[in-house]
Formats: C-alpha cells, sequence, structure tokens
C-alpha cells in the first residue's frame, strides 16, 4: 500500500512539473500573420508570418520578431511593460504616410510598448516613398 502512494504523488509532481514547464514555453509567445509591410526597431520588415518570444525569463521587456518564410527579425526593447487584463493577443501599429511602424504588442500575458516618434517615423517613411533615380550615362560630352 506504501508503495501505492509514493507512486502517485511521483507521478503527481512529475506531472505538474510538466504543467509548469510546459506553461513557462508559452509565456509572451505569438504566431501572427501581418499583411502589410512594416517597420520594427528601426527595421522595415516584409508582410508575413511572425514569431514573438520573449528572448529570456530574465529580460521580460526584450522580445524577439522572427519570420522564417521571409529569414529576418529584430529584437524589440520595450520601453513600457505590463500585466495584460483581457485574452485577447493583438499587435498595434502607427499609421504614418505609406508606413506602418509597430507600437505594441498584447500577448495573453503581457502588454509591451515601443516608442515612435513622429520625426523618425516620419523621416523612414519620406525615405521609402522617395526612390533615387540613377542616371545611366557615364562620360564626357
Amino acid at each position: 500500500m506504501k508503495t501505492i502512494y509514493v507512486r502517485f504523488f511521483s507521478a503527481f509532481f512529475a506531472l505538474a512539473a510538466l504543467a509548469v514547464a510546459t506553461r513557462a514555453q508559452a509565456v509572451d509567445r505569438l504566431i501572427v500573420n501581418i499583411p502589410h509591410d512594416f517597420v520594427a526597431a528601426g527595421k522595415t520588415l516584409p508582410a508575413g508570418t511572425y514569431t514573438i518570444n520573449r528572448i529570456n525569463d530574465f529580460a521580460i521587456m526584450e522580445l524577439s520578431l522572427t519570420s522564417l518564410e521571409n529569414r529576418t527579425g529584430v529584437l524589440l526593447f520595450s520601453s513600457e511593460f505590463s500585466s495584460t487584463r483581457e485574452d485577447k493577443p493583438a499587435l498595434t501599429f502607427n499609421h504614418v504616410g505609406n508606413q506602418y511602424f509597430l507600437s505594441k504588442i498584447e500577448t495573453l500575458d503581457h502588454i509591451f510598448t515601443f516608442p515612435v516618434t513622429t520625426k523618425p517615423a516620419v523621416q523612414v517613411a519620406m525615405k521609402n516613398q522617395s526612390t533615387p533615380s540613377t542616371s545611366g550615362t557615364s562620360g564626357s560630352n
């Protein structure tokens, strides 16, 4: 009878540890489909499917945003961090000119805010709107 209790408690603690480990891996993880090009951490990224993860458990304000299909990604450093009150993951973009700037990520657990100042946002938007013309002539006349 004693071995039944030992086995029961061993199995219970093993399942509890597995549940905690599974929960720890899923904290602040999202897979999102972004339908338009956007700017994150000063880099213009193409539309596509992206995975958002916390870099590690200790750096709670640092996220990675990666896309395997586009082979691109950036590290994001949140300026604000808070706990979420709703179970509605979402991304928020500021729209300036013809560019979208990532400004907020809401996971199931937390809200991460990224500063988008107007001046750099306008500069990037203007840079992407204008295409430099190149001259195809060379030499002297």
